[in-house]
């Protein structure tokens, strides 16, 4: 059993605290004037995998690609020609909630953190492809430098966090989504509003509610699933990531 004051502290920070704690601070910075701006490059990393998922299944369902906008104000949005559009439209808000249920796991165990931080180190710099937008540029060198540090943080402990960060704002990106569409009316429509425009009997805050209970499910899937399969303590933990890259 845990002592008193360590079982506190490992309550406190627990992933599943965090998560919660995440979703609200996401939710304020992604929806407030000004300092929206802060988080770009993660929006850019989360709005850009929302757009390839939606490419990817276009591409598998004989569809082309006609044009892609990842945009941190305006949202995603990717046109294409044939292929099936109730599939392509579903893989986005399905492929943002795996790949961040994905993160979440990471969140759980410092091994797996510190293999999903390689895919965000690449998926950070992907987007400014697409993007000439100087301070956004910067912020994600800063997010780049804060990720590489946390490898050095008590013994890349701290990956683990900045990865549940980013698990929670893809797995919960249906709610980022319409939020984008109710406060900013961006020029780049919801997938939920699409859904209303492909089957319009069924209206978009139905859809809304329907995928955002897909994605509590899933991300519940994912907490319940990192709880049975990273059962160690902190000592384990270390033990285990200290054969993969030491710090």
């Amino acid at each position: 059993m845990l002592p008193a004051p360590f079982g506190l502290a490992y309550t406190l920070s627990s992933p599943h605290l965090q998560i919660v704690v995440y979703a609200v601070v996401i939710f304020a910075f992604w929806n407030i004037p000004g300092a929206r701006v802060v988080i770009n490059p993660l929006k850019l990393f989360t709005i850009g995998w929302h757009e390839l998922c939606h490419i990817s299944l276009a591409i598998l369902t004989g569809g082309s690609v006609m044009k892609v906008c990842i945009d941190p104000d305006m949202g995603g949005c990717t046109i294409v020609s044939g292929g099936h559009p109730p599939t392509i439209l579903a893989a986005g808000y399905v492929g943002s909630t795996i790949f961040g249920g994905l993160f979440i796991m990471a969140g759980f165990d410092t091994l797996v953190s510190k293999i999903m931080s390689f895919v965000l180190g690449v998926g950070l710099i992907a987007p400014l492809a697409l993007v000439r937008n100087k301070l956004t540029i910067l912020l994600t060198a800063v997010y780049e430098g804060l990720l590489i540090g946390f490898w050095f943080i008590d013994h890349a402990q701290a990956l683990r966090w900045y990865c549940l960060f980013v698990g929670v704002m893809n797995a919960m990106y249906v709610v980022w989504d319409i939020a984008d569409d109710k406060y900013f009316r961006k020029a780049n429509d919801s997938d939920a509003t699409q859904w209303s425009l492909l089957y319009p009997r069924i209206p978009a805050h139905i859809w809304a509610t329907m995928w955002i209970l897909f994605e509590i499910a899933v991300l519940t899937g994912f907490v319940l699933l990192g709880i049975a399969a990273f059962k160690r303590t902190p000592d384990e933990m270390y033990a285990e990531a200290a054969q993969f890259l030491p710090t």
